[in-house]
């Protein structure tokens, strides 16, 4: 009788989703704490709020970086957070999990995503890559002995992989997503204009006026941004525009265009010719980045859609699992090696 629910746990976000209710949580993987008495002091999206505000003693944190796990014990203090509000506390709050991870994680990354999740208080803990989270979410025929492919961009990763069969033939995950590209936007300004700006005003241009590729939307789309000076160290604006954006995303994408090429470089022929046909699924935050579509078939030559609802596709295909029964059979992924670091 005990509760059932999938956790996207990404770098930027965290989804719940329950057996029987769908998505029924989307917070921010963030959490304030005082450093004084390292106890937290919020979690979620009110933690997100004070980035940047705190005074000296509360710090808001991210627990995950680059898709793994930076801090074990807060990362642990936010999951037992998010499944108290999921399942509510009771007889049988204990609930069984399936949680996603990236591809790319080493075997002790994988153990420490179970043993903070243990620790958070479930009783039965499932592992699901994300890319099969994804390609699943997506409405992708993974269980048919046809190619899929599937790019779900992510906060701190991108995922790459060619699914046939209810398993992943190749793969490439890269630490490099939303998070880098927010990073970069940092530099980029910090370089040209002197101006150092925050994550949140960074991430907001990326919103408002990022591009991965020329668009009537973004022609002549500008910003008008606050950040400090680092000439005087006085508070200054400036007006970038969606083509100097565009630029300070180029590294970035780069990265993720190759894995996308390495990817297909490792896939079986007869796979590939599937993947001509149906091309490459794109998923994840980085897929609501606008002209990613057609950057990703530009340097592939590969048909590209962006999923109905990316945000979701991870949590949605982890709910599909859980629908068919969290105990059918044993979880795939878990026996793949860890690629070598």
């Amino acid at each position: 009788m005990a509760k059932e629910i999938s956790i996207d746990l990404g770098t930027a976000n965290t989804l719940v989703y329950m057996k029987g209710k769908g998505v029924i949580m989307r917070e921010p993987s963030v959490v304030a704490v005082d450093v004084r008495t390292d106890v937290v002091v919020q979690v979620g999206s009110k933690a997100k709020e004070m980035i940047g505000r705190t005074p000296g003693s509360i710090v808001a944190v991210s627990p995950l970086k680059d898709g793994v796990i930076a801090d074990f014990d807060v990362t642990a203090t936010m999951l037992k957070h998010f499944i108290q509000e999921a399942a509510k506390p009771g007889r049988f709050s204990h609930p069984d999990i399936i949680i996603c991870i990236p591809s790319g994680v080493t075997e002790v990354e994988r153990e420490a995503v179970e043993d903070a999740t243990a620790k958070a208080g479930a009783r039965h803990i499932q592992l699901i890559d994300e890319p099969m989270a994804a390609a699943m979410g997506a409405g992708l025929p993974v269980s048919e002995p046809v190619g899929s492919m599937v790019l779900d961009i992510g906060g701190g990763t991108s995922e790459v992989a060619v699914i046939s069969l209810d398993d992943i033939v190749a793969y490439e995950s890269v630490r490099v997503a939303g998070n880098k590209f927010d990073e970069a936007i940092i530099q980029y300004i910090k370089k040209k204009y002197d101006l150092l700006i925050g994550e949140q005003t960074a991430e907001e241009v990326k919103i408002q006026i990022g591009s991965a590729y020329p668009t009537e939307e973004t022609a002549n789309a500008a910003l008008q941004i606050k950040g400090r000076s680092l000439v005087d160290g006085l508070a200054k604006n400036v007006t970038i525009t969606a083509e100097e954006v565009r630029e300070a995303l180029s590294d970035p994408l780069h990265i993720i265009v190759e894995a996308v090429r390495a990817t297909l470089e490792k896939t079986p022929p007869e796979l590939s010719a599937d993947i001509i046909d149906h091309g490459i699924t794109v998923t994840g935050g980085g897929a609501l980045l606008r002209g990613i579509a057609q950057l990703l078939h530009q340097e592939t030559g590969m048909p590209v859609r962006v999923a109905e609802n990316p945000l979701d596709c991870v949590v949605d295909g982890a709910g599909m699992q859980l629908e068919k029964s969290l105990h059918a059979r044993p979880s795939k992924e878990k026996k793949r090696k860890a690629p070598e670091e």
